[in-house]
């Protein structure tokens, strides 16, 4: 049987968004926590600034956890102080409440 014709522009009914299709599959599979932890090391560089993350050795997420080992020491001592900050604007940049402690290493 022959399919009825559909001009380009019309839409069918079971057709759905990519962003929805993605938003689902990422919730079937439930991959949201893992994607924002990756979200997070990955906007590291972006959201401290370009002389922070030369002086950064590794970053990882582990259990809500944002874990920051820096070269520089004077650096160490004053993240330490604006820990809340931090935690702020990491959170604000992946758009959820993800790290609930910074500990620098």
């Amino acid at each position: 049987m022959k399919k009825p014709y559909n001009p380009e522009g019309a839409r069918r009914s079971d057709i759905i968004p990519l962003k929805d299709g993605l938003a689902a599959l990422v919730r079937a599979y439930r991959l949201g926590g893992k994607l924002n932890e990756v979200t997070v090391v990955s906007s590291w560089e972006r959201v401290m600034g370009k002389a922070v993350a030369l002086k950064t050795q590794e970053v990882f997420v582990k259990q809500g956890k944002l874990f920051v080992r820096l070269t520089s020491a004077p650096l160490k001592h004053e993240l330490v102080m604006a820990k809340t900050r931090v935690v702020e604007m990491i959170n604000e940049a992946v758009g959820e409440a993800v790290i609930q402690e910074v500990i620098f290493l």
